[in-house]
């Protein structure tokens, strides 16, 4: 049965390269390569052939499919960029991530708050002092009001005796 069902596959028909094509086109990359090599080789002409044999190597590493034939650039592909051990500085501030440095941040804001707070300068702080003023004068409203009933009791109770 045919692409598409009964009806046929209304498509383009594939269009195949030709070898002879794909092999110049290869040739003209890798010659535009070299010849842009060769440009800083020419600025710094004090390197061994044996440096620059091995930067051919690294440049000219053998691709898989389409690779070789087109150059794709991926700006989301992060590569691994090795560090020497001289350019390692250990003594250098890590930089933090971003729920670490907000971790950070709010333990300091806590800390601030709790140091106001224990002043009596937050407004929660105040509500507090006000609460807790009103609290302490019923309190002493209604000790005045036991002891004054008890002294009526006392009285009360030394008159039945006599």
């Amino acid at each position: 049965m045919p692409r598409g069902g009964r009806k046929g596959h209304k498509g383009r028909g594939k269009q195949f390269s030709n070898p002879d094509e794909i092999d110049r086109q290869m040739k003209a990359q890798r010659e535009l390569e070299e010849s842009a090599g060769a440009e800083k080789e020419g600025s710094s002409e004090s390197n061994s052939d044996e440096e620059s044999s091995s930067e051919d190597e690294s440049t000219t590493k053998k691709r898989s499919g389409v690779e070789g034939l087109i150059e794709i650039e991926n700006p989301n592909r992060v590569s691994q960029k090795n560090k020497k051990v001289a350019e390692v500085d250990v003594n250098a501030p890590k930089e933090l991530s971003r729920r670490e440095r907000e971790e950070i941040e709010k333990q300091k804001s806590q800390e601030r708050y709790n140091k106001l707070h224990s002043e009596g300068k937050t407004d929660q702080a105040k509500a507090d002092l006000a609460r807790l003023a009103i609290i302490k004068k019923q309190r002493e409203d209604a000790a005045k009001k036991r002891e004054q009933i008890r002294k009526e009791r006392d009285a009360e109770e030394a008159k039945g005796k006599r």
